[in-house]
């Protein structure tokens, strides 16, 4: 009994000498100085990330090229040389002029939407099946906001932080500022913190910011049919004369000799297309390659439009935030001087 009353004693000592963990946490104080270490590896942190992410996204961008380059060579490149589809962009082109009204409506313009149509349904959808842009840009942005959280948690291990104080310096320091409404702005904790990332609105806000931006230029669809939609309206118009002189020969001809020479003339133009298809495909071959490469290339590393948007603002915020942040701490510390 006597024994079972001083275990007891001994417990509700214990308990009272070992303070809460919350407690704990309180009473450690960090100075200024670690502070400011701890800051500037967030920075480092942050730049290895984006590095990290970057691999990632230019991987997954060489492997949607690839499939791009793949299936516009097997499904766009036969489409849009065949015999019956070019008389058809002559019947559409011929139309547009027609019924053009100003520059907006000319014949290229109207072709090229056309064309994207088709380009956009034939290659870039199915190939958005298995993977595109948007997929890598969020991909790549969850990507590098884990890797940052590996590090910071990392850091906080080094200068020995307790949680809940490295939490706390991480809900000051801004990552997403949009302005109003609150909604709109996140902290760097609650960014590395809501799981899905998707779930957090100040990105969904973040994500249509990057969305408005890629609309002031050319997607890549637009980018590369634009030059090929303007070569073949110039080429079709370039063709009505003739055209227009062969339907003049059937009129004079009478209408059945009329139709056996529209009919005939249509044989000779199928079989001089057939010759001249090789050619054909290996000039919209080259400047598709061309266009595409460099509409690639701007989908990769834009900064404010790319897939690696997001990630780019981000680093700038939190970079941005924590430099001025430091100024504004030694400018407090700046002692007065009088003259």
């Amino acid at each position: 009994m006597l024994r079972s009353l001083v275990l007891a004693v001994l417990l509700v000592l214990a308990g009272c000498a070992t303070p809460q963990r919350g407690q704990q946490a309180a009473t450690v104080t960090i100075d200024q100085a670690t502070w400011r270490q701890v800051d500037q590896q967030i920075i480092a942190a942050s730049k290895s990330a984006i590095e990290k992410a970057g691999l990632y996204a230019r991987g997954s961008m060489e492997h949607w090229r690839v499939l791009v380059y793949e299936r516009t060579e097997a499904e766009f490149i036969p489409w849009f040389s065949s015999y019956w589809t070019q008389e058809w962009l002559a019947v559409k082109v011929s139309w547009y002029a027609a019924s053009a009204k100003a520059e907006e409506d000319s014949s290229a313009r109207r072709l090229a939407v056309y064309l994207q149509e088709q380009y956009r349904e034939q290659v870039l959808e199915p190939v958005a099946v298995e993977i595109d842009p948007e997929a890598i840009r969020a991909a790549a942005t969850d990507y590098y906001i884990r890797q940052l959280n590996q590090q910071v948690q990392v850091i906080a291990l080094r200068h020995r932080i307790p949680n809940e104080l490295m939490n706390r310096r991480l809900h000051g320091i801004p990552a997403i500022n949009l302005g109003p409404p609150a909604a709109r702005n996140a902290s760097l904790y609650e960014v590395v913190h809501t799981e899905p990332l998707n779930t957090l609105p100040a990105y969904a806000a973040l994500i249509d910011h990057v969305n408005k931006a890629a609309t002031t230029g050319a997607g890549p669809s637009e980018a590369v049919i634009a030059t090929v939609a303007q070569r073949t309206s110039e080429k079709i118009e370039a063709q009505f004369a003739t055209r227009g002189a062969t339907g003049a020969a059937a009129a004079v001809a009478g209408k059945a000799a009329g139709a056996l020479i529209s009919v005939g003339v249509a044989g000779i133009r199928a079989i001089i297309h057939e010759g001249e298809r090789p050619e054909m495909e290996a000039e919209i071959r080259k400047s598709l390659s061309a266009a595409f490469d460099e509409a690639w290339f701007r989908s990769l590393k834009h900064p404010l439009s790319g897939v690696m948007a997001p990630v780019y603002y981000l680093d700038e915020e939190i970079e941005g935030n924590l430099v001025e942040a430091e100024l504004a701490n030694r400018a407090v510390a700046l002692p007065d001087i009088k003259p």
